[in-house]
Order: C-alpha cells, then structure tokens, then sequence
C-alpha cells in the first residue's frame, strides 16, 4: 500500500521483511484459484502435499491430514491419478483439498465456481463451507454470483475502485 499498514490479528504485515512476509503467507494463507492451478505432471497426492513440503511440513501426520482433506473430498480413490484425467470438478475438489491440508488461518477463494456447472459448482461450494466451518479459517471469497455471496457473513462490493459494506 501507498499509505497505513495492513494488519492480520497482532502482525503488521507491512512491516515484515520480504522474507518474513514470505514466511507468513507459507504458513498462514491458502489459496483456491478459479483455474485449479495444479501441477500436471504431479498426482493428485502430490499436487496436495506440494505446499505442506514448501513449508518444511512433511511428518506423517502431515501427510495424513492431506489424505484426510483428499478423502473429505471425495477423491481419495483419485490420489494417484493425473490433473488431466479429472474432471472440473474434480480439479476444483483437489485445489480446495489442497488448500485446506495447510489448515490456513485465512483462505482466499478467487471465484471457486467460475470454471463449473452449476449443479458442480453447488456441490463444491458446499463442500468450501463445510471444511471451512470445521477448519474454522476466515473464507474471503471472490464471486459474481450473487446466491454465493449471500451465503457470507459479511458481504462488501467493489465498484468503480471503491469497496463498500453491502
């Protein structure tokens, strides 16, 4: 920012060196982008468990819980198989498996059901909010979709380079 500070709980974050903000957003963020953002030439288990090895998270327990979220999914039968032989659905099932494996304090969800049909898109919104009440992480979710974004707690829109409360 030009101007103040950002502040997540007790950490000013502008105030954190490159290295320190990397750190944080490592061990505190998660991310389920509209586009899935998997690695194709890496299994489904792989493609979870990549962001808990880039964090030094790789105990068993680790693991497991990443198996868990996968199963939570509905997809551990497809822990060994590739992005390209899932569906879109099953993608953006992975993509939220692997987001929640870190169990970030705070998820951000860039238009989760962009890229789905309708009766797909309802069920991985459902499945968001189920892991999301029992991770207890903040959800700040990105939609157009106007049903989605009445579902939140708190609802603000952006217009012309302004954010207001709706």
């Amino acid at each position: 920012p030009s101007s103040g500070a950002i502040r997540f709980n007790d950490t000013d974050l502008t105030a954190l060196s490159d290295t320190e903000r990397t750190l944080f957003r490592r061990h505190s963020i998660g991310i389920i982008f509209q586009s899935f953002n998997l690695i194709p030439t890496l299994t489904v288990a792989e493609n979870i468990l990549l962001p808990l090895e880039l964090s030094g998270q790789v105990a068993s327990e680790d693991r497991d819980r990443a198996l868990q979220v996968l199963s939570e999914v509905g997809l551990e039968s497809r822990a060994d198989s590739f992005p390209d032989r899932l569906s879109g659905g099953e993608q953006q099932r992975v993509a939220i498996a692997r987001a929640f494996a870190r169990q970030p304090r705070i998820l951000f969800a860039d238009e989760p059901t962009g890229n789905l049909d309708t009766r797909t898109g309802e069920r991985v919104i459902e499945l968001l909010f189920e892991l999301n009440d029992r991770i207890e992480t903040t959800l700040v979710l990105v939609t157009h979709d106007q049903r989605l974004a009445e579902r939140c707690q708190r609802c603000f829109n952006m217009s012309a380079g302004e954010l207001r409360e709706a």
